[in-house]
């Protein structure tokens, strides 16, 4: 019997991340129409693309005038790590072809932190599902509120969600920052970036910081684990 309680846990935890990411999207669709993108484009961005890091990376070197290939660039390097992932949920997530497939297009960073937190196959299943489905569904309808909205603000920057760029990149990067790896990536890139900003067309700086991740790729090093007291 203890398999509904936790059952329901997945679920509600599911929606609430769901309802919270749909919060971001809107951020993201009206600053993706003010960078220039019609509405069907970010709409369908988001259906097709879906991981936001990528998208407000995107929508981010459009909007700082950097070229189409710099910014598929940028989003294409941030979604390598998904690749990890689906590497990782490969156990969990067998099944005929076209199920893989469909899983294959919510294999994210909250999808899988919800199914590797699972104790077992049938409860990572279904996080998966249901943290993957509920924040497609909750993007997805964000976007089209905020791309719609977008058109009818003339300064997002006035409401404060030209923050949301840098605001989402520090999200993302936190969890790396708790290794030694991490940090010295981290740092490294940010004095490439710093060094070649005045130099690069926009968009580039942050092609050439991506190198950094070669730290973080490096042995890991024999840091003492940190034990409760």
């Amino acid at each position: 019997m203890t398999d509904v309680p936790s059952g329901k846990a997945v679920v509600s935890a599911s929606l609430a991340l769901g309802v919270a990411v749909g919060l971001i999207a809107v951020s993201y669709g009206v600053l993706a129409v003010a960078s220039g993108l019609s509405v069907a484009q970010t709409c369908a961005m988001s259906v097709l693309v879906f991981t936001g890091a990528s998208q407000f990376a995107f929508v981010g070197v459009i909007a700082t005038g950097g070229s189409a290939a710099a910014a598929v660039g940028s989003g294409l390097l941030l979604a390598a790590r998904n690749g990890v992932y689906g590497l990782a949920l490969a156990p969990v997530l067998q099944g005929p072809l076209g199920r893989r497939l469909l899983a294959a297009q919510f294999v994210i960073d909250e999808s899988t932190a919800m199914a590797t937190a699972q104790p077992d196959r049938s409860s990572q299943v279904r996080a998966f599902w249901w943290s993957g489905l509920s924040i497609f569904l909750c993007w997805n309808l964000g976007t089209v509120i905020g791309a719609l909205a977008g058109g009818a603000l003339s300064d997002p920057a006035a409401l404060g969600l030209d923050a949301a760029f840098p605001a989402g990149f520090v999200v993302l990067i936190g969890p790396h920052l708790r290794n030694r790896a991490g940090r010295q990536a981290a740092a490294l890139a940010a004095v490439v970036v710093l060094v070649t900003t005045p130099f690069l067309r926009p968009g580039v700086p942050i092609l050439v910081a991506a190198l950094a991740i070669l730290v973080g790729l490096r042995a890991p090093s024999k840091e003492p684990e940190e034990r409760p007291s």
